[in-house]
């Protein structure tokens, strides 16, 4: 378990919560892969990648609760791609929305220490609020990631219970009768203790895809309990409406933040166009949660 970092900086679960309360629920992804950077009229190239990023951020910074750049997509044009990936963590920072980085990092030692100092650290160059982090070497070993994120006021989302098909054969498996998923949730559960009994959200959250059906009453899963913020990807595009995310996430509802990409952006590249559908989105989705 975790210790409170520096009174100077407020917990993530807090601000998290804060702008879902203003905002609405809504992540909106900031994924400029080929398909949506040319259907915007863009060319695949480094100007079209910054076009397609700065045109985001001034679509949704201050509009929405959080975004989620996807690293990768930037990443594929070298160093380049990724000072344009911090511009736009920086603009969007200085507007006051939260930045979900998709980064999915996961190691050992001390690569996952200069992981975590990178992404979450104090001195890190353009931080986000809060990075995805795979489990996959043991919950154990995004310790690094997880205390500084603690201390810094930053959050992780650990890869719990993906929708892609390969998943379940991992995270359904079995081991004394747990599932690997399971124990991911326990150990989230675990070091979110503290803001649990504050009655807030923790900085340890979970990815929980929106289409993953029954599986939670089928593992024996408690996400209400574990005080984890929810990034529940598949709104949208990949078939998962408002009322799956009811029949999917139940009690936990209050705690999950719908992601949605490519459904909003598509709609681009008008600017206005852009923030009235991811208006629209966040709106739809605090409608039901207030139901």
């Amino acid at each position: 378990m975790t210790t409170p970092g520096p009174a100077a900086y407020r917990p993530f679960g807090v601000r998290l919560r804060e702008a879902m309360a203003t905002h609405g629920p809504l992540c909106a992804g900031v994924d400029p892969h080929r398909g949506l950077v040319e259907s915007w009229g863009l060319a695949y190239d480094l100007s079209g990648l910054e076009r397609f990023a700065m045109t985001c951020v001034e679509a949704f910074a201050g509009d929405v609760a959080s975004v989620k750049p996807q690293s990768a997509f930037f990443e594929v044009f070298g160093a380049r791609g990724v000072a344009v990936l911090e511009r736009a963590v920086d603009a969007f920072t200085e507007a006051g929305t939260i930045v979900i980085l998709d980064a999915k990092r996961g190691d050992i030692g001390s690569t996952m220490d200069a992981y975590a100092e990178a992404f979450l650290g104090k001195d890190a160059p353009s931080p986000a609020d809060a990075v995805t982090v795979s489990p996959y070497l043991g919950y154990g070993s995004l310790r690094p990631a997880i205390d500084l994120a603690g201390h810094t006021g930053r959050g992780v989302f650990v890869l719990a219970l993906t929708s892609n098909p390969e998943g379940p054969s991992v995270q359904h498996a079995q081991r004394d009768g747990i599932s690997v998923a399971r124990a991911i949730v326990e150990g989230a559960a675990a070091d979110n203790a503290d803001a649990a009994s504050r009655g807030e959200m923790g900085h340890v959250g979970l990815v929980v895809g929106a289409t993953i059906g029954s599986a939670l009453a089928d593992l024996g899963i408690d996400l209400a309990a574990s005080a984890a913020p929810i990034l529940a990807p598949g709104l949208g595009a990949q078939g998962a409406t408002p009322a799956d995310l009811r029949a999917v996430f139940g009690a936990a509802l209050p705690q999950v933040l719908p992601n949605a990409s490519r459904s909003i952006l598509a709609t681009g590249p008008d600017v206005s166009a852009l923030r009235a559908a991811a208006r629209e989105e966040s709106e739809r989705l605090a409608e039901m949660l207030a139901s």
